[in-house]
């Protein structure tokens, strides 16, 4: 049995309301069992496998509609490829997995709206194959601005992308291009032409790098030019690539999946980074580097929030459980901070962080006396049994004109008030006042 390696999933395959729905068409069980297996393990999908042309043909008109097919080229009852024909028919984007391979075959995947062909030609072909799938379903969360004065490049560019699935914004020029970014915040990749009316791809390239969070982007080059110098000043303003027209589709297929795959790469590298890795908050130096860069941009204060006797859990039930209960209250926080919009953090151990943005110290108490409740009301799963535990809480108003650690350790200090005045209290400088 071919093996799988387990992928993170992200949150598009954890979202039940999403799960794409995929049909297998193949005429031999034991890869369709094979392909099954190896897409369930890497995302959460629907499966539906047919044998033939006539099953597909059925399931088809029962209704059933699909986010995916993928097909084999010779089936008992359609040994020429006429699936390809009912796929296509139904508008079901298809990947085709073959035994063979030839320059007759590219040409009939140049002509047809197939993703891709993978060939049969080695045992990690299957894992190809789940690879491609998984790519399309996730490619419908990238989103790509296509940039070209003349329409029917422009139009080829954006029907190969969306032929893969991608979100594709237009634009005419590049003045167009810098306003589609500014109203679409979550363009991931650009690709540009060289020459156009109000400036070329060149400085294009170098006005995007210029702006905030460019390090999010990657930009591809596209040009007809015969001067191959051309590339070599794109990738000098900052490019990540270049190609020359013409180009074959699948060339420029190949190059946009590498970007993405590279952005796709640095933010799982950037959120094991930024996260704390038992509970998924972020980690102290975001907590802190965030605390730093918001000190002026309003009233707001600093929270820290400490497990009461989590060493009492620690001793008596052993560290797995310790961390079954940090893990729950880090929830219970995470939903605080999405409902309050605050920056929500774990400091190390049993400890949080909190930055919270409000004009009313009294409305900050009551905000946190509602998480202090909560907690406190949580029945937490220990093995066979549950556990209550509280939390106690202190609460520092920032002053921009201070240093962070004055209000940090001004909210240690009234944690510790509230700990001494009998735990699973919130105690803020605004009592005070």
């Amino acid at each position: 049995m071919h093996r799988f390696r387990q992928n993170e999933r992200t949150p598009l395959e954890e979202d039940e309301s999403s799960k794409p729905s995929i049909l297998i068409v193949e005429d031999s069980r034991a890869v369709a069992t094979v392909l099954e297996e190896g897409l369930k393990l890497h995302m959460a999908c629907d499966i539906h496998r047919c044998h033939s042309k006539q099953e597909a043909e059925d399931c088809l008109a029962a209704g059933h509609t699909f986010d995916l097919a993928i097909a084999g080229l010779n089936l008992p009852d359609a040994p020429r490829g006429e699936v390809l024909d009912l796929l296509h028919d139904e508008s079901v984007p298809t990947l085709l997995y073959t035994a063979t391979f030839d320059r007759h075959l590219r040409e009939e995947y140049a002509s047809r709206p197939l993703i891709d062909y993978i060939v049969k030609d080695a045992p990690s072909s299957v894992e190809h194959v789940i690879r491609a799938a998984q790519r399309f379903i996730e490619n419908k969360g990238v989103t790509v601005l296509v940039v070209d004065d003349t329409r029917s490049a422009r139009s080829t560019l954006v029907e190969i992308l969306r032929r893969q699935n991608y979100r594709v914004i237009e634009a005419v020029s590049g003045e167009t291009a810098l306003t589609a970014l500014n109203e679409n915040p979550n363009v991931q990749l650009v690709v540009t032409d060289y020459n156009m009316p109000d400036m070329d791809g060149y400085e294009l390239t170098k006005r995007i790098l210029a702006r905030p969070n460019a390090e999010h982007l990657r930009i591809v080059g596209v040009s007809s030019s015969t001067d191959r110098f051309l590339s070599v000043s794109f990738l000098k303003a900052g490019a990540s690539d270049f190609v020359y027209r013409p180009f074959l589709a699948e060339e420029l297929q190949c190059r946009i999946e590498h970007n993405v795959e590279t952005l796709k790469s640095m933010g799982r590298l950037k959120h094991l980074a930024e996260r704390d890795a038992l509970t998924g908050l972020y980690n102290r130096r975001v907590f802190f580097e965030r605390l730093t860069s918001k000190v002026l941009a309003g009233p707001k204060f600093v929270g820290i929030l400490d497990i009461d006797h989590f060493k009492a859990v620690n001793d008596n039930f052993g560290h797995d459980s310790g961390d079954a209960v940090i893990k729950a209250i880090a929830g219970q926080i995470d939903a605080f901070g999405e409902r309050h919009n605050f920056t929500v953090a774990r400091l190390g151990g049993e400890e949080f962080g909190f930055l919270a943005f409000s004009e009313s110290a009294a409305g900050i108490d009551a905000d946190f006396e509602e998480l202090r409740a909560a907690i406190a009301g949580m029945d937490i799963p220990i093995r066979t049994r549950t556990i209550k535990v509280t939390a106690s809480i202190g609460i520092s108003r920032v002053y921009p004109d201070e240093p962070p650690e004055n209000f940090m350790n001004a909210a240690d200090q009234l944690l510790y008030m509230a700990k001494n005045s009998g735990r699973n209290k919130v105690c803020s400088d605004a009592q005070f006042d």
